[in-house]
């Protein structure tokens, strides 16, 4: 029974899609999983998305953790690299801002059109399409990128403490500048500016 299956294969508060469930037709497989919900057994969130009802330590009920749905449907999709958190989300996990980010920016292969907004369980997602496919060779660069773009309007810290922190994050994710200078046309000029007061110019050369 496909129960048992959810059960056996699926973490409490880890999204569950359709597509990860075998099935001999997808017709007879929505039906069954409309009836499990219909009895309790899962719990319906979004299109196509369920997961397994579960008490918190606390005795609530438990909810889908939205990081991990974002995880499982844009940054490795069908376990595969294929998208990174960007926006405010990217300079709050790498400590360039302490501001925690209301709306969630995600760049994805997944995306089809270049900008589009979705909610999900009362969480604004905004999923963009990538300048270029993001894959294991260049998702690191694509990242810092994507950083550099927009850092002058997010980043917290500037001067000397900036630097050290672009150091430590191109260190950290080892990121290689000669795909760094193939990219740089696809992305806007001010990044280039962005990267003169990073300290960060010398490495183009």
């Amino acid at each position: 029974m496909i129960i048992d299956y959810i059960n056996k294969t699926f973490e409490n508060a880890e999204p569950i899609f359709l597509s990860e469930l075998p099935c001999n037709s997808q017709e007879s497989l929505r039906q069954e999983m409309k009836k499990l919900a219909d009895e309790g057994k899962i719990i319906r969130l979004y299109n196509g998305v369920y997961y397994k009802p579960y008490k918190t330590i606390i005795g609530t009920e438990g909810r889908m953790s939205i990081n991990k749905y974002i995880e499982k449907k844009y940054v490795y999709n069908n376990k595969k690299v294929s998208g990174f958190i960007s926006g405010l989300g990217l300079y709050n996990k790498y400590g360039f801002t302490s501001q925690v980010p209301s709306v969630i920016e995600v760049t994805s292969n997944i995306a089809t059109t270049k900008q589009r907004k979705i909610n999900v369980d009362g969480y604004d997602i905004i999923v963009y399409k990538p300048i270029i496919e993001i894959t294991d060779n260049n998702i690191n660069e694509l990242e810092f990128m994507s950083l550099m773009t927009d850092i002058d309007q997010f980043s917290e810290i500037s001067g000397d403490e900036l630097k050290m922190k672009l150091e430590e994050y191109i260190n950290k994710k080892n990121i290689d500048f000669n795909i760094v200078k193939n990219y740089l046309p696809l992305f806007p000029d001010k990044i280039y500016k962005n990267l003169y007061n990073g300290g960060l110019m010398n490495e183009l050369v």
